[in-house]
């Protein structure tokens, strides 16, 4: 079987396994399993063959076209490389991982049919959109993940977080959308084809296009929803409302993956505008450096995570303002591993705990020995989001802080990438260095509010299903051991180094430290508070009997229970947490995400509700009395009529008689007159 062949499949596999889970998720329950698991496994096997065969070598193209269009054809194009090729293997285990993970999470939830095919539908428009050799192709995959999002966010639909999460995340991405559609229009303008291969020749030859600024603006717009960065990130801290296995899938390698991959693939088309870079860079640092603050604010340990994501996607989009796709991608497979593994285990961790807030961890003791898989695989996961050495973030978070030095230096290679702004390359270094900084300390407050609690014990809710933990401890080896990877990696990119530099290395991983031992020292201050100050410590269904508590069914109660306990979603009155003193005045904007929000209610929900309140009022005011006495005056006429109608001949004849005595003085008076 040839390698284009193979590759097609890929994608197909988990398509066809949806489709049959959803045709037979009522009638054969007993299929349910194996078609979720089998077809994306097998899918996720085939990637690593048709890496295996790529090799890093030449790009395979294929393409037919499937439609005539009378102006640019779309083409059903299949486009292999070394990017292609790693990114599609991270996909397939990382959706593997969940599927197996949620048999145990999800093993008696009514919706597991739907919820399975879903994510197998999930995984497959991902598959496209990275073997796709189209754009017109890959946005089909683009829309599937956000309609596949929405249903996936706003599973638990009976409580209002997942309800209003799943609208928010649908509403915000297509806000972004829009503008990408027309960035796709536009650049196939100019390229005179939708196939990439076509645009990366139009971008790189002499004559480039004609509108460079304009489509990588538009562009951009659109990474910016799909891929959480400022502005448009709001609706993905929201999304933790949704189940913690969709949380790990969306977060490390499907949806917030797609946007970085889409401009990795295009990169020429942005280096093309020096403007285009360096906003990209200015917003891949506003979104480093804000989820970052943000994150040192929040109190559930899913919405922490969620905003790590949101600023690590920022180091990614900074090494791409940079020239470096190398390095965004390197940090992309990097990160998918350890931020799967990371939400895994916090799942395993709420469901132990019965809570999802830190602070309510913070009063417990023991948890760490209730347990113990997630808890040391969770350590050596947050060692690598923090990126100390060997562990595989620091090795791709070097890489991408190397790029921006070499592009701030200005000694950058050869090619489109030596024309990077030396301005793009310093706001990505220093936000990079500094969101370092501010990472170490996050990733130490959860693991000491999680795991170094003090106080009454842990409940016992009775250990986790053996699958979950078994998959934490599959995505614990590329965690550990993939920054091994980092001189082989050359070869399957672009051929330029991704070992770390001596500069950036002592600085980021000085930093780093800095981070981690000021949050210890300051908790070290604040932990005797913990003991004495209780904040309302609630745990889901306390007086089940452990062999009876489900995984799924904690989730929900501890999110439904978070606020009405703690007073805000994202955050807990909590003195004795040491972001709280760390931040200082920050804290509170941090913790409500810089209000964001509430600047978009007064900017644009507002003004459209009042809007749309006055054409309501207009409607009932003003078109609907036309429309009523259009039809009320026919009756009047109507009703004055029928009274005149009487059937009494002597009426007749006397309304006759005085009508004919007004017309003969009428008549006299105007013979008079005349």
């Amino acid at each position: 079987m040839t390698t284009t062949t193979l590759a097609v499949l890929v994608p197909l596999l988990p398509f066809l396994g949806a489709a049959a889970g959803l045709l037979l998720g009522r009638r054969a329950p007993g299929f349910v399993r194996p078609l979720a698991i089998l077809p994306t496994l097998l899918a996720a096997a085939l990637a690593v063959v048709v890496a295996v065969r790529q090799g890093g070598g030449e790009t395979i193209d294929a393409a037919t076209q499937l439609t005539p269009t009378g102006s640019v054809p779309i083409d059903l194009a299949l486009r292999l490389d070394g990017f292609a090729a790693l990114v599609a293997v991270l996909v397939g285990i990382v959706a593997t991982c969940v599927q197996l993970y949620s048999t145990g999470y999800l093993r008696n939830d009514p919706r597991y049919p739907s919820y399975a095919a879903l994510v197998s539908l999930f995984t497959s428009a991902m598959l496209l959109v990275v073997y796709s050799g189209d754009l017109m192709v890959l946005l089909v995959g683009w829309e599937i993940m956000g309609i596949c999002s929405y249903f996936l966010v706003g599973h638990y639909w009976e409580t209002e977080a997942a309800r209003s999460a799943s609208i928010k995340a649908f509403l915000v991405t297509k806000l972004g959308d829009v503008p990408f559609l027309f960035g796709l229009f536009a650049l196939a303008a100019d390229a005179g084809t939708f196939r990439i291969n076509g645009v990366l020749t139009a971008a790189v030859s002499g004559d480039g296009l004609d509108h460079p600024t304009l489509i990588a603006l538009l562009l951009l717009a659109g990474v910016a929803g799909k891929s959480a960065q400022f502005p448009l990130h709001t609706w993905l801290p929201d999304a933790m409302a949704g189940p913690t296995p969709v949380s790990a899938l969306i977060h490390a390698a499907t949806m917030v993956a797609a946007g970085v991959y889409f401009i990795a693939r295009l990169l020429p088309v942005f280096t093309a505008s020096a403007a285009a870079l360096v906003v990209m860079a200015a917003m891949a640092a506003a979104t480093m450096v804000g989820s970052a603050l943000a994150a040192f604010a929040q109190d559930d340990i899913k919405r922490v995570l969620a905003y790590s994501t949101v600023g690590q996607l920022g180091y990614m989009t900074g090494a791409l303002a940079v020239g470096d796709r190398g390095a965004a991608v390197f940090h992309l497979i990097s990160h998918g591993a350890f931020k799967a593994l990371l939400f895994l285990g916090a799942g395993v961790v709420i469901a132990a705990a019965g809570t999802n807030s830190l602070a309510a961890m913070a009063r417990m003791s023991g948890l760490a020995r209730r347990v113990p898989d997630a808890f040391w695989t969770m350590t050596v996961a947050l060692l690598a989001l923090a990126a100390i050495p060997p562990f595989a973030g620091f090795f791709s978070k070097e890489a991408v802080l190397g790029a921006a030095e070499t592009a701030a230096l200005g000694h950058g290679p050869t090619g489109h990438a030596a024309h990077i702004p030396g301005a793009a390359g310093w706001i990505v270094l220093v936000s990079g260095l500094l969101t370092a900084l501010l990472t170490a300390g996050y990733a130490a407050r959860l693991w000491l509010l999680a795991f170094r609690g003090q106080g009454t014990p842990a409940p016992d809710l009775g250990r986790q299903p053996a699958v979950m933990n078994a998959v934490l401890w599959v995505l614990f080896v590329p965690t550990a051991a993939f920054g091994v990877c980092v001189g082989l990696l050359p070869d399957w990119f672009d051929g330029r180094s991704l070992a770390p530099t001596l500069a950036t290395s002592v600085l980021g991983t000085g930093l780093a430290l800095v981070g981690a031992l000021v949050t210890y020292a300051v908790w070290r201050h604040t932990t005797a508070l913990a003991r004495k100050i209780p904040v309302g410590v609630a745990a889901a269904h306390p007086h089940t009997e452990p062999a009876h508590t489900e995984p799924a069914l904690t989730e929900i109660e501890a999110i439904e229970t978070h606020e009405a306990v703690y007073g805000d979603i994202g955050a807990a009155d909590d003195p004795a947490d040491p972001g709280r003193l760390i931040l200082g005045p920050l804290h509170r904007p941090a913790a409500h995400g810089f209000h964001l929000d509430t600047v978009y209610a007064a900017l644009f929900v507002r003004p459209v509700r009042a809007a749309a309140e006055l054409v309501r009022f207009l409607d009932r005011e003003v078109v609907d009395t036309y429309v009523r006495a259009a039809g009320g005056a026919p009756r009047l006429l109507g009703a004055a009529v029928r009274r005149a109608q009487t059937g009494n001949v002597q009426t007749y004849l006397g309304a006759l008689l005085a009508g004919s005595v007004v017309l003969a003085i009428a008549a006299v008076l105007l013979a008079a007159g005349a």
